[in-house]
């Protein structure tokens, strides 16, 4: 016999009992195969919803001016001042001060007046409206991260899954319902 068949023959012969090692091997881990879960994160989603929102508040308004030159105040004002200032003095000096007392009881009155009407006020009450939005966060899914065959996957599911590891079938995760098909 020629030595470059028996070793080709030993050399196949080898190669057919390591197929049948390995395959063996394998189907010894034919059960079923999982993959781990590594996160899961849920998907949230922000809605606004406008809605309006009334409050009374009670609001101070100036009375409309009658007198807005304050003539009133500036006469009465000038008459009183006059008065006092007759009081005093003698001869000419009585004209001066009756002058000065009517001239600064007039710039008096004003002023008081003027005083009397910022102060004139009423108040109502009235309702104010405004536009306010109220947020509601909603989870409407899940980011999964799992573990198979050394590498790290994602998926994007409905429903959070129930477990630390998923089924997988034909190197596809089963979720949920289709864990049993």
């Amino acid at each position: 016999m020629n030595k470059p068949i028996i070793i080709g023959g030993v050399i196949a012969a080898l190669g057919i009992a390591g197929g049948i090692a390995v395959g063996s091997y394998q189907s010894s881990e034919s059960g079923p195969r999982y993959a781990d879960i590594v996160s899961v994160d849920p998907i949230v989603q922000t809605t606004e919803t406008p809605r309006q929102e009334c409050k009374n508040v009670t609001v101070t308004h100036q009375r409309p001016v009658q007198d807005e030159h304050k003539i009133a105040g500036t006469a009465i004002g000038a008459i009183v001042g006059g008065v006092v200032g007759n009081q005093f003095g003698g001869g000419s000096g009585k004209k001066i001060m009756t002058a000065a007392g009517a001239v600064g009881g007039g710039i008096a009155g004003n002023q008081v007046q003027g005083k009397m009407q910022q102060g004139d006020t009423y108040t109502t009450t009235e309702q104010r409206c405004s536009t306010v939005k109220e947020s509601k966060d909603e989870t409407v899914g899940y980011d999964v991260r799992y573990r198979f065959d050394g590498e790290v996957r994602e998926a994007k599911l409905d429903d959070k899954p129930s477990e630390d590891r998923v089924l997988m079938k034909e190197g596809q995760p089963q979720w949920g319902d289709n864990a049993s098909s």
